[in-house]
C-alpha cells in the first residue's frame, strides 16, 4: 500500500491512516541540509515551486502588514488606531529577526520531542546550496525560501494574539510579550505539530497549515492574556464600537487574499494538491461568510459588515488545518459550522462570562482553530471526499486531533499565563488610568491617526 505523504520543513507527514501507522514505518530523517555535490545530482529544484513559494511568502506577510493590521485598526476606538499598527508592525519586525537568531533553529532542528536545538542559531550552515524537501521525493526548494515562509508565520502568530487585550497594554510589555510567547510557546508548538521528532508529529497529528500552532495557540493566548490584563475601562458601562469598518472591511479582505499563500503555500509545490488547497481556501470561507451572516441575520434582525468580515475570517481559520485533506464539499459545511459556532461564542458565551476579549480573537481563531482541527479527523475521510485511504479509522484520527488540540490549549494556556504575570511584575502590563483613557496613540507614540 502506498500513501500520500505531507511534508512541513521537508519531513513527511502522512495523510490519514498512514499516520497511524507511523511507528511501524521507517522514516528517514528529512529535515533541509546542506546539499552535496552528490544530492545536488538527483534532487530537482522547480523554478515553478521556487516562484509559488516566493510568492506565497509574500502573501503572508500581506496578511500581517497591511492586512491584519487594518483589520484590527478599524475595530479598535480612533484614539488607539495608531497603537494597534505600530503594535503588528514591530512585531512583525522583531519576530523575523528573532526567527533569523535562533526561532527556525529551535523549530525545525534535531532536539527533543519538544523543542529542537541550536545546530542553525544565526542561519548556521544554510546558504544559497541548501535544500527543504517537499512532498515529493527527489523535488526540493531552496531552505532559504522555506526559512523564510515560515518567518511569515512566525511573525503573524503573536501579532493575532495581541487584539484579545487591545487598547489596554504598554507597548514594551506587548512587544517582550511576543518574544517571550514565541520563543516559549511557538517554537515548541510548531517543534510537536510540523518536526518529524515532535511529540505530536509521531502521534499522528494533522495540521496542514496551521489550527494548532498558529490559531488555537494564538487564540488561548490572547484569551490568557485579556483575562489576566482585565477589561478596557468602561466595559460592559459604556458604548466601546469599532471606529472604522471601512478599514475592517480592507484588512479581512487583505486577509483573505494573503491567506492564500498562507494555506496553499504549505504544499511547498504548485501542483493538484495545491489546487485542491486553494479550492477549499475558497470555499470554506465563502460558506463561513454565509452563515454567519443568516444567523445574525435571524439573531439580531440584520446582517453587519462587521459579521461578514468576521465569519470571512472564521471559515478561513478552520480550513488551515484542513485544507489539504478536505473535499470542496467538506470545506463548505467546515465554513458554515465554524461561522455559527464562533458566532455563539463571540455573543452568548463571551457575554454571559464577562470577559473582554476586545477584538474576539479567542472567539474566531481560538474557537474556530479547534473546530477545524478537530474536523481534520473527520473530513480526511474518502466517504465524505476527503483524502484518506479506504480503511480510514475516523473514530482514531479524530482522537488523535482532539490530543493535539488539548496539548496547545494546555501549552499555550500555563506558558502564556507565566508570561503575563513575571511581565506584570517586572514592567507592569497597563498604562495609567488617564493613559488609557486619553488614549494610546498620543501617550505612547506621540501621534494621531487623525485631526480635527
Amino acid at each position: 500500500m502506498t500513501f500520500k505523504t505531507w511534508t512541513r520543513a521537508g519531513v513527511p507527514a502522512l495523510l490519514a491512516a498512514a499516520a497511524f501507522a507511523l511507528p511501524a514505518l521507517a522514516q528517514p530523517d528529512m529535515a533541509p541540509a546542506a546539499a552535496s555535490p552528490a544530492a545536488a545530482a538527483v534532487s530537482t529544484v522547480n523554478k515553478g515551486d521556487v516562484s509559488w513559494m516566493m510568492t506565497s511568502t509574500v502573501l503572508v506577510l500581506l496578511m500581517t502588514v497591511p492586512g491584519l493590521a487594518l483589520f484590527y485598526g478599524g475595530l479598535v476606538r480612533a484614539k488607539n488606531m495608531l497603537s494597534i499598527l505600530m503594535q503588528v508592525l514591530t512585531i512583525t519586525a522583531v519576530m523575523m529577526l528573532v526567527w533569523a537568531i535562533y526561532g527556525y533553529s529551535l523549530a525545525f532542528t534535531s532536539g527533543n520531542a519538544f523543542i529542537g536545538g541550536f545546530s542553525k542559531a544565526f542561519l548556521a550552515g544554510v546558504s544559497v546550496d541548501s535544500l527543504a524537501d517537499t512532498f515529493t521525493k527527489g523535488v526540493q526548494i531552496p531552505e532559504f525560501v522555506f526559512i523564510a515562509f515560515q518567518m511569515t508565520f512566525a511573525a503573524i502568530t503573536p501579532a493575532l494574539a495581541i487584539g484579545a487585550f487591545a487598547e489596554r497594554m504598554k507597548f514594551p510589555a506587548v512587544i517582550l510579550f511576543a518574544v517571550l510567547w514565541v520563543t516559549f510557546v511557538y517554537f515548541p508548538i510548531a517543534h510537536m505539530v510540523w518536526f518529524s521528532e515532535g511529540y505530536l508529529f509521531t502521534l499522528g497529528a494533522l495540521d496542514f497549515a496551521g489550527g494548532t500552532v498558529v490559531h488555537i495557540n494564538a487564540g488561548v493566548a490572547g484569551l490568557v492574556g485579556c483575562l489576566i490584563v482585565g477589561k478596557r475601562i468602561g466595559y460592559g458601562k459604556e458604548q466601546l464600537p469599532p471606529h472604522s469598518l471601512a478599514f475592517t472591511m480592507v484588512g479581512a479582505s487583505l486577509l483573505w487574499v494573503g491567506w492564500f499563500g498562507f494555506n496553499v503555500g504549505s504544499n511547498l509545490e504548485a501542483n493538484g494538491l495545491a489546487t485542491l488547497v486553494m479550492i477549499n481556501t475558497f470555499l470554506a470561507t465563502a460558506g463561513a461568510v454565509v452563515g454567519w451572516l443568516v444567523i445574525e441575520w435571524l439573531v439580531r434582525g440584520k446582517p453587519s459588515m462587521l459579521g461578514g468580515a468576521s465569519g470571512a475570517v472564521a471559515g478561513l481559520v478552520a480550513i488551515t488545518p484542513a485544507c489539504g485533506a478536505s473535499g470542496p464539499m467538506g470545506a463548505i459545511v467546515l465554513g458554515i459550522v465554524a461561522a455559527l459556532i464562533c458566532f455563539f461564542f463571540c455573543t452568548a458565551v463571551k457575554n454571559a462570562l464577562g470577559y473582554d476579549d476586545s477584538l474576539d480573537v479567542f472567539g474566531v481563531h481560538g474557537i474556530g482553530g479547534i473546530i477545524g482541527a478537530i474536523a481534520t479527523g473527520i473530513l480526511v475521510s474518502p466517504a465524505l471526499g476527503g483524502g484518506g485511504v479506504a480503511d480510514y479509522d475516523m473514530a482514531h484520527q479524530v482522537w488523535v486531533q482532539t490530543q493535539a488540540t488539548l496539548v496547545t490549549l494546555v501549552w499555550s494556556g500555563v506558558v502564556s499565563a507565566i508570561i503575563f504575570f513575571v511581565l506584570n511584575i517586572i514592567i507592569g502590563l497597563r498604562p495609567s488610568v488617564d493613559v488609557e483613557r486619553e488614549g494610546l496613540d498620543i501617550n505612547e507614540h506621540g501621534e494621531r491617526a487623525y485631526h480635527s
